[in-house]
C-alpha cells in the first residue's frame, strides 16, 4: 500500500472500522460507501456495486426503507446499475428515492431535486428525450428559485438539460445553456475547478461537433 493509493488506503480503513465495530455498524457501512465511490472513480463498477448492495441492504435493517442514509446508499446504487446498463431496475429504485425524498423533504427539497436530476437522466438514457426534458426543465426551474441560479446543483440540472437537447438535435440551445453553465461555473467555482473543466470539454465537444 501507498499513500497515493486511495482504495488501498481506503481498504484499510474498512478493515479496522469493521474490526473495531463489527460488520454491520453504521460505521463500517460508511466505510464501505466511500470504498465502493472511490472504485466507482477507477472505473471498478462491478466491486463498487456489490459493496453498495451490501450498505443498502445494512442499512435498510438498521434504519428503515426512509432514512437518509438508506436513500443516499439506494440513490447511488442506482447510478451504478444505470451505468451498466441496468435501466429498468436503476429507474425503478430512483422512483423510490424521489417518493421517499418528497415524504421527506417535500417536493422543493434540495434532496428531493437531486433525485429528481438522477432520475431525469435514466429516463433520456431509456430514450424517453421529451420526457428526461420535461423534468429537467421543471427541476432546473425549481432550483433556480429555490436554490439560486448559481447554486451547483443548479448548474449541474442545467448542464443535463443541455446534454438532452444535444441528444434530440436541438444543437444551437444546448450550446447556448452549456455556455451558460460554463460561465456561471467560471464565476461560482473558479475557472480551475473540477467542475468548470468539466463544463468546458463539454462545450468544445458540442461545438466541434456541431461545427459551430
Amino acid at each position: 500500500m501507498t499513500a497515493d493509493d486511495p482504495v488501498a488506503l481506503q481498504q484499510a480503513v474498512l478493515a479496522e472500522t469493521r474490526r473495531a465495530c463489527g460488520d454491520g455498524h453504521p460505521a463500517t457501512l460508511s466505510a464501505m460507501l466511500d470504498l465502493a465511490e472511490l472504485l466507482w472513480a477507477q472505473g471498478r463498477l462491478v466491486s463498487a456495486r456489490k459493496l453498495e448492495e451490501e450498505v443498502v441492504a445494512g442499512r435498510r435493517e438498521l434504519f428503515g426503507d426512509g432514512h437518509a442514509d438508506t436513500l443516499k446508499a439506494i440513490g447511488k446504487l442506482a447510478v451504478t446499475m444505470a451505468a451498466q446498463g441496468e435501466l429498468a431496475e436503476a429507474r425503478r429504485l430512483q422512483e423510490e428515492v424521489v417518493a421517499a425524498r418528497r415524504a421527506s423533504d417535500g417536493d422543493t427539497g434540495r434532496e428531493t431535486l437531486r433525485a429528481l436530476n438522477n432520475l431525469a437522466g435514466t429516463i433520456g438514457a431509456q430514450g424517453d428525450l421529451d420526457g428526461a426534458r420535461e423534468l429537467l426543465q421543471s427541476v432546473a426551474e425549481t432550483m433556480s428559485r429555490v436554490l439560486g441560479q448559481e447554486d451547483i446543483d443548479t448548474l449541474a440540472a442545467l448542464g443535463n438539460l443541455a446534454g438532452i437537447l444535444w441528444q434530440a438535435g436541438e444543437w444551437d440551445e444546448a450550446c447556448e445553456l452549456q455556455r451558460e453553465v460554463l460561465e456561471s461555473c467560471r464565476r461560482t467555482l473558479g475557472a480551475d475547478a473540477p467542475a468548470t473543466a468539466t463544463a468546458a470539454a463539454i462545450l468544445q465537444s458540442m461545438e466541434r461537433q456541431g461545427e459551430f
